[in-house]
């Protein structure tokens, strides 16, 4: 991961279940500028597959989706 940029913003969604993450998620990648990356947390299940198909379908990169101590960690680059 020392490729990947820093992220400009992070978002703690931990203890927030669906649609929640989603909704931040978006409102979060929405102030970023294009190529800027947005890293979340969050334990909700259904995150990783809410946020990564978020992604693509608005066209950014989720860069990685790791397990962290409280749930997954994910990076997310702001396509368009």
């Amino acid at each position: 991961m020392s490729n990947v940029q820093s992220p400009e913003e992070s978002l703690d969604c931990v203890g927030l279940m669906c649609p929640e993450p989603l909704f931040q998620t978006r409102e979060a990648m929405d102030a970023l500028q294009i190529g800027d990356v947005l890293e979340v947390f969050a334990d909700d299940p259904a995150a990783v597959e809410d946020l990564t198909r978020f992604a693509k379908r608005a066209g950014h990169e989720m860069i990685s989706v790791e397990e962290v101590e409280d749930g997954r960690r994910f990076l997310i680059r702001k396509g368009r």
